[in-house]
């Protein structure tokens, strides 16, 4: 998949609109992580709902501590899948996208 570079810009373009904040998810941590509202917002649902039924024990929230380090990791994937989804749809469309789709 070779995409030209203004096609690439506009992936780009896409995925920093799309992607996730990193400064959003951590506030969403902060305030809100016994809810484990960050990783809803990453798109994490399933271990979001698992997150919250063992915050009733100590175990869940430890996880929703050390989840402070692996936001940015989380960040990072989600970008990427949206990269990825946006580099397929510029190479369906034969290195045609804009900015508008």
């Amino acid at each position: 998949m070779s995409l030209s570079p203004q096609d690439r810009l506009v992936v780009e373009m896409q995925v920093q609109n799309e992607g996730p904040n990193l400064i959003v998810a951590y506030l969403l941590w902060f305030f809100l992580g016994l809810l484990s509202a960050h990783r809803f917002y990453l798109g994490r649902p399933k271990s979001a709902i698992l997150q919250i039924v063992l915050n009733i024990c100590i175990i869940g929230l430890l996880w929703t501590l050390f989840d402070v380090f692996l936001i940015s990791g989380m960040a990072r994937e989600k970008r990427e899948q949206l990269r990825q989804k946006y580099t397929r749809q510029a190479a369906a469309h034969g290195g045609s996208l804009t900015a508008s789709q």
